[in-house]
């Protein structure tokens, strides 16, 4: 990443010769004659999808191109034949135009409002600038090249290159909420060469640069590019890119140059369809329709030859009564066959009732209807943010109640990731901890433990609270280590000081660099200001300002940031990170700092805390100046300029030297360890997927009692080779197997026999509500398995990953440590390839998207770390705990609902459809009907439509109060006890006998 400042561009001859559009794009500034060549985009924006002429034709073939309305369709066009029709066209016309026109209703309306929102999104305007002075225009007139002035408070039309904007060093600032529905505030800068044509329209108008960038994509925090200007070259990266969709704040105005428009820009690219669910019952009930399909056409041979039977040898006796067709051969053998091969298309006609034309829409409202539930449920209301639960898809209600895995993150998901300086290590030293003076005993700290004064500092936050005085005495003793320790916070970090109404705040991306910078500030460290080309800071009072030279930024595959700063002549890389990642760069000579520190280390993970290692690195002039030239080269590539720049990194965070620990407290959320308790008694596994060190992974699976002191063991698997990996599964699986445990690592016997357990907490109330004892055969016993990320990568292998999901799934509990996004993602298509299971991934950052998308079903949790995961996820919460009232009333209601219906439902249509077929014994096989034509027709449509109906959208076996005490009235779903082909046939059966009997 290049910081802006002058020093970063090089001299360089404009790219010449073609550039292939599929790989690269060319852009020149207030040129539309230049720039008309490439055919870019339009502003103009067309969501819709019909117009007035195209609407009724258009959407009546996407109608017919679903199976069920081509097959009525089939229907109706043999009905108009009266040679094989008994019954007149409306008998299936009625329900076919009902369903049709329900369906065409819905579509139109909603494409309406895209019709609305299009013309409101290309009818705003914007002022852009046309020789040399400012027009205003519309957004759909707006084209690639074009120099728009952006103002505060507006939305921006296009994905734009920032060049200047009002507020000094060319920041600005913009809320987001439209593209990731994030609303906190982020910064974007302009190049300083840029910036300094300010707002003056002549000098902007006469900018000619040459922007060569990616072709247009999807990712929103992603952008690679560079400037030609002046013959000069810059690295243009997603810091310098405003985003169609984004608002202005807090900044007066900006310039900007159109890089992306209309349907090119990242807003549109991103509103693409997303990946289609289906349920389990889905794919079953495609299944059951086509064996009922089979089932009709046996009916209709059957009554084929039936009625060349009867028509052969007693049909002939009826001609009087029931003459034949004049189509019909005369010759009586001819003449049966012709009959019975009519009457096979007229008993098509007359069952086709068996095939239900309503399932699907009825199927339907009742998902849309459940979703409603979801979305009005107060008691999943948090109310400190006033954030409801939220059904983002209709269409997977009744999987809810099936879930057998659960895969979760933990910072954010099981926690609160409202981070809190805690503890540190500084030169082997442990700070964080009370000790009482009298017994040199660590106290425990409570909410009335008296913190430390800081209103010394002028600059301190009344929240902060720290315990321990010897390191406040350290600071303002001016020991040099614990000074290194806070300027390495203090410098270390991409946060953005704002003032507002005097005070100084900070916007940060993350709230681990919030909590950082936040207790620095506090202890005298207080970071003041930031610009392209510096860094200021207040040491005790005292103004130091540092020239910033590069930033290496952080990545969840570094898993490290720095930074490069000099002052007074001084080169120094400041680098903070992961203690496993920073270990492996520090010095050689410094082993014995090394073996204290990770004693402390051990002990804050232990603590549950999460910590990060600060190091820091003398550089040389020379070797600096060598390394920029080289990382300038990396930053502008158009091709794997990732790469090469870590790559680059590589090189410079090296031989470091350690200077301390950090360890920041993240809470538990409010009844995780009850929710856990509560859906392991409902027989669903939960695996915990955590970038966190081992030991904390494994303390906070203590303390959400994920993994309890009752277990018969815990297996550590950290093996750095195959073989390691490999040794270690197969000794816990010996251990597994000798231990004689069945699936879910419980006695198969004792878990046969156990009588039916009580939630230990449920959240029935506003209140936490106390139920029963627990039954000990289900929270006592089993195995857990901890796996580190070095180690997943070998268990994850295709010919080990059989013996990992062997061992896996005999454990009650997993935790997977030190894993990325995609090993994340990967764990869960590993469980659903290999087990017939329904998955449900939670979480609540940008790194849980992958798994998210990856599971059956989704869950995103409202929380600090934005919107990324809620908008990946098929259902929203804001907090963990409202999972267990999530699955365990609205998901087992909805699966207990939809199967009830869906029995009803198949009940009533062969109970009214077989009717028919015994009757033909009584008619000649003639296909004459019992029920009259319009009875037939609307029989499912509006006859026994609400009663199924209602029945599918309220009824309660029991009520939300005993299916939360009482978990293990969840396991019929993942059982597929409900409804499965032996429950369908039992309906049909069912179906069968009242037939006969009526």
């Amino acid at each position: 990443r290049n910081n802006g400042s002058g020093g970063g561009a090089q001299n360089g001859d404009y790219l010449l010769g073609f550039i292939s559009a599929d790989t690269e794009r060319r852009i020149r500034a207030n040129d539309r004659a230049y720039n008309s060549q490439f055919n870019y985009a339009s502003n103009y924006i067309k969501t819709s999808k019909y117009s007035v002429l195209t609407f009724l034709p258009l959407n009546l073939f996407e109608q017919f191109q679903r199976l069920a309305n081509f097959y009525f369709l089939c229907l109706l066009v043999l009905q108009v034949i009266p040679a094989i029709s008994s019954l007149t066209p409306i008998t299936t016309a009625v329900p076919l135009i009902g369903v049709l026109a329900l369906t065409a209703v819905k579509d139109a309306y909603d494409d309406f409002q895209r019709h609305m929102s299009d013309s409101q999104v290309n009818n705003r305007r914007s002022k852009a600038l046309r020789d040399g002075r400012l027009v205003e225009e519309k957004w759909a007139e707006v084209q690639v090249g074009d120099v728009i002035r952006m103002e505060n408070d507006q939305f921006v039309a296009a994905d734009v290159l920032l060049l200047s904007t009002s507020e000094p060093n060319g920041l600005c600032f913009i809320e987001t909420a439209e593209l990731d529905g994030e609303t906190n505030l982020k910064c974007r800068q302009c190049l300083v060469e840029t910036a300094e044509m300010s707002q003056d329209d002549s000098l902007i108008g006469a900018f000619n640069g040459e922007i060569v960038c990616e072709t247009p994509n999807n990712l929103l925090n992603k952008f690679e590019g560079t400037l030609d200007w002046k013959g000069k070259r810059f690295p243009l990266d997603n810091d310098r890119v405003v985003l169609r969709g984004c608002i202005l704040r807090n900044t007066h105005w900006c310039y900007g140059v159109v890089i992306f428009a209309g349907k090119d820009t990242k807003l549109m690219q991103n509103s693409g369809k997303t990946k289609f669910k289906r349920t389990s019952i889905d794919r079953l009930l495609n299944f059951i329709i086509i064996g009922i399909v089979f089932f009709l056409l046996s009916m209709c041979l059957f009554c084929m030859i039936a009625c060349g039977i009867w028509e052969t040898i007693t049909g002939v006796n009826f001609q009087e009564y029931l003459p034949w067709d004049s189509l019909v051969p005369t010759e009586p053998l001819s003449g049966a066959t012709v009959i019975a091969f009519l009457v096979f298309f007229s008993y098509a006609i007359v069952l086709n009732t068996v095939v239900p034309i309503s399932l699907y829409v009825s199927v339907e409202v009742i998902r849309f209807a459940q979703s409603f539930l979801i979305n009005w449920d107060e008691k999943m209301n948090y109310e400190k943010t006033n954030t409801s639960a939220k059904a983002r898809t209709t269409t997977l209600n009744e999987e809810l109640g099936q879930i057998e895995y659960i895969f979760s993150d933990k910072t954010g998901t099981l926690t609160q990731n409202i981070m809190t300086f805690n503890k540190c290590s500084i030169s082997c030293k442990c700070y964080g901890d009370l000790i009482d003076e009298a017994t040199n005993e660590v106290m425990e700290i409570t909410e009335n433990t008296p913190a430390l004064d800081f209103s010394w500092n002028e600059n301190y936050e009344p929240e902060f609270r720290f315990y321990d005085s010897s390191l406040l005495d350290a600071v303002r003793g001016n020991n040099r280590d614990v000074h290194s320790f806070f300027r390495v916070l203090a410098l270390c970090h991409t946060v953005m000081p704002e003032e507002r109404n005097g005070k100084l705040e900070y916007q940060a991306q993350s709230p681990d660099e919030a909590a950082l910078v936040s207790a620095a500030r506090n202890f005298g460290f207080v970071f003041k200001e930031r610009s392209p080309n510096s860094i200021t800071i207040e040491v005790m009072g005292k103004r130091e300002v540092y020239e910033l030279l590069c930033i290496l930024d952080f990545n969840n595959v570094r898993k490290r940031m720095s930074v490069i700063l000099r002052r007074n002549g001084k080169l120094r890389l400041y680098c903070k990170g992961a203690d496993n990642v920073i270990y492996e760069r520090l010095k050689a000579d410094s082993s014995e700092v090394k073996a204290k520190t990770q004693e402390h280390l051990n002990k804050f993970a232990g603590e549950g805390l999460r910590t990060l290692c600060l190091a820091v690195r003398d550089l040389d002039e020379v070797f600096f100046s060598d390394w920029k030239h080289r990382h300038q080269e990396a930053a502008l590539a158009m091709d794997s300029r990732d790469d090469k720049l870590d790559a680059i990194y590589e090189e410079i965070e090296r031989d470091m030297t350690l200077i301390g620990v950090t360890a920041i407290e993240d809470k538990l959320q409010d009844g995780v360890p009850q929710t856990i308790a509560n859906l392991a008694l409902a027989g669903i596994k939960i695996w915990v997927l955590t970038g966190d060190k081992q030991e904390t992974a494994i303390n906070i699976g203590y303390s959400c009692q994920l993994l309890t002191d009752e277990m018969a063991d815990i297996f550590i698997v950290d093996g750095h080779t195959y073989d390691d990996v490999e040794a270690q599964l197969g000794k816990f699986r010996e251990a597994v197997r000798s231990a004689g445990l069945g699936h879910g690592g419980a006695p198969t016997a004792a878990a046969a026999s156990a009588p039916t357990s009580v939630s230990i907490v449920t959240f029935s109330e506003s209140e936490y509500q106390r139920g029963l004892s627990v039954e000990e055969s289900d929270t006592t016993g089993g195995f857990a398995i901890v796996i580190n990320g070095h180690s997943l990568v070998h268990a994850l292998h295709p010919q080990m990953e059989k013996l990992f999901l062997e061992v896996s799934s005999q454990c009650k509990s997993v935790i997977c440590c030190r894993v990325t996004p995609l090993q994340k993602a990967m764990v869960v298509e590993l469980i659903k390839k290999n087990k017939k299971a329904v998955t449900l991934a939670i979480g609540d950052g940008a790194n849980d998207v992958s798994m998210i998308k990856a599971a059956h079903i989704g869950v995103g949790i409202s929380g600090q770390e934005g919107m990324q995961a809620v908008l990946a996820s098929d259902y929203s919460i804001a907090q963990f705990r409202f999972l267990e009232r999530l699955l365990l009333v609205h998901g087992r209601w909805s699966y207990y609902r939809m199967c009830k219906f869906l029995r009803y439902f198949f009940y009533k249509n062969f109970a009214f459809t077989l009717c028919h077929f015994w009757f033909a014994f009584f008619c000649g096989f003639s296909a004459q009907t019992v029920f009259d034509p319009m009875f037939i027709s609307v029989y499912n449509l509006f006859y026994t439509s609400l009663p199924v109906l209602a029945l599918g959208i309220f009824d309660q076996d029991v009520s939300d109060r005993y299916s939360l005490c009482y978990p293990k009235l969840y396991t019929p779903g993942h059982c597929n006890l409900l409804f499965n082909k032996r429950e369908f046939l039992r309906s049909a059966l069912h179906g069968f006998f009242t037939s006969c009997v009526l």
